[in-house]
C-alpha cells in the first residue's frame, strides 16, 4: 500500500510541476511573456491603400497585399483598435498597418501613413 502512495505522490507532483516545465525554455530560464517583453515586440507593417472611411461603423476598407499571419492580398473592411484614426485616415491615401484580433475579428492594431 506505501508503494502506490509514493507512486501517486510522485504523479501528483510531476503534474503539479508541468505548467511551469512548459514555460521555460531549454536552459530552465523563464519563458513567460512579461510587459516589457510585450511592449518591445515589434509588429510587422504592411502597406495598404484607404478605399473606405466609414466613421458610422467604425471601420476603414483597405486594399492590401499578402498579410504577415498568411492573409492573401484582399480588399477588405477592418475595424480599428482607436476610432480617432479614422479621422486621419482619406480615402486614396496609402498607409502602413499591422492587423490584430479582437473578439474574434481582424483590427487595425497599429497605423501610420505611408513616407
Amino acid at each position: 500500500m506505501k508503494i502506490a502512495n509514493i507512486i501517486a505522490a510522485t504523479v501528483l507532483a510531476f503534474i503539479g510541476a508541468t505548467p511551469s516545465i512548459a514555460q521555460t525554455d531549454h536552459l530552465g530560464n523563464d519563458a513567460r511573456p512579461t510587459a516589457q517583453t510585450a511592449a518591445s515586440a515589434k509588429l510587422s507593417l504592411v502597406e495598404g491603400e484607404v478605399k473606405k472611411v466609414n466613421k458610422a461603423t467604425g471601420k476603414v476598407t483597405l486594399k492590401h497585399g499578402p498579410l504577415p499571419d498568411g492573409m492573401p492580398a484582399m480588399t477588405m473592411a477592418y475595424g480599428v483598435k482607436d476610432p480617432a484614426w479614422l479621422d486621419k485616415m482619406k480615402v486614396g491615401q496609402t498607409i502602413r498597418f499591422a492587423i490584430g484580433q479582437r473578439g474574434g475579428d481582424s483590427i487595425l492594431v497599429q497605423f501610420e501613413p505611408a513616407k
